[in-house]
């Protein structure tokens, strides 16, 4: 009986221990668990790290981006199809600021844009700085000729002026003056005499100087008698003449032949009864010139 009862709480003993291949499976769950949760945070923590990176990379780039932009502001030409040109690629950095680049794929494009628009930028500040100096050179090549253009304006302008003091000169040098004036009253028997009562005419004679780059031909001399009071003694109201754009009444005249030489000639006024006692000036008149001018008395004896 004791032996059975024995054996009996032997068997029960054994019943009640855990069968090892259940703790072998445990422990090696229990294992497996732990590996898998120390991979998970390290893969966590590797994330963590790389989302770091690309957000800082993204920043880097956008970053760039921005100066990028920035430059294409400082670049200034004349050139419309190069403006047009900077503005589209400014258009183009903006827009890819708008993307929010958030993987490795669209970092990437970034980074190969940008590499892209630096190259762009690079040759437009080639052209722009040739155009530039190409622009200053045309600039001081303008300068020069606005210079050269000045000096022979200037130099014109002397010219003219040189020319109109010589026209002038040669207008004044190719004046026919006249010489010896002498203005006398004469009576009915052609004597000289100062008393009004026995004028009959009044001569003047003259001669019209010799002048060798005056113009030949026929030369018409207009006379001028002017009493005291200032008015004209003429023989009619149409004896008028134009002189520098004034019209003259003149008192007689007479129309010579000119050589370029000396010419002796006198011109004769009649008595119209409108003389008066004093002094009378005579002025002669060829060709829009005053050449001469003399004077003569009548008196009551």
């Amino acid at each position: 009986m004791t032996d059975s009862n024995n054996q009996s709480q032997r068997t029960g003993a054994e019943n009640k221990k855990p069968p090892i291949g259940m703790i072998a499976i445990s422990i090696i769950l229990a294992a497996a668990l732990i590996f898998l949760v120390v991979m998970y945070f390290d893969q966590k923590n590797k994330m963590v790290e790389m989302e770091q990176v690309l957000t800082q990379e993204k920043d880097s780039l956008a970053n760039e981006l921005r100066k990028l932009a920035a430059g294409y502001d400082t670049l200034k030409t004349d050139n419309d199809t190069l403006n047009a040109n900077l503005q589209r690629e400014k258009k183009r950095i903006i827009d890819l600021l708008a993307i929010n680049a958030s993987n490795v794929q669209l970092i990437k494009k970034y980074k190969s844009e940008i590499s892209t628009m630096r190259d762009i930028m690079k040759s437009y500040i080639v052209q722009i700085d040739s155009l530039n100096t190409r622009n200053k050179i045309l600039a001081a090549e303008n300068i020069q000729i606005k210079d050269e253009m000045t000096k022979v304006q200037n130099t014109n302008i002397e010219l003219n002026k040189v020319r109109e003091e010589l026209k002038s000169k040669v207008e004044i040098a190719s004046v026919i003056q006249a010489k010896n004036i002498v203005a006398v009253a004469l009576n009915k028997k052609r004597k000289e005499t100062n008393r009004v009562n026995s004028l009959d005419k009044v001569r003047t004679c003259f001669v019209l100087r010799e002048n060798p780059i005056a113009s030949a031909g026929q030369k018409e001399v207009f006379m001028r008698v002017i009493r005291p009071d200032s008015l004209v003694v003429t023989t009619s109201s149409d004896n008028i003449f134009n002189y520098k754009g004034n019209t003259l009444v003149y008192s007689a005249n007479r129309t010579v032949d000119y050589l370029n030489q000396d010419v002796e000639m006198c011109i004769f006024l009649d008595n119209t009864g409108d003389f008066i006692i004093g002094t009378y000036n005579v002025e002669l008149y060829l060709e829009n010139n005053l050449i001469g001018k003399t004077a003569f008395i009548l008196s009551k004896r």
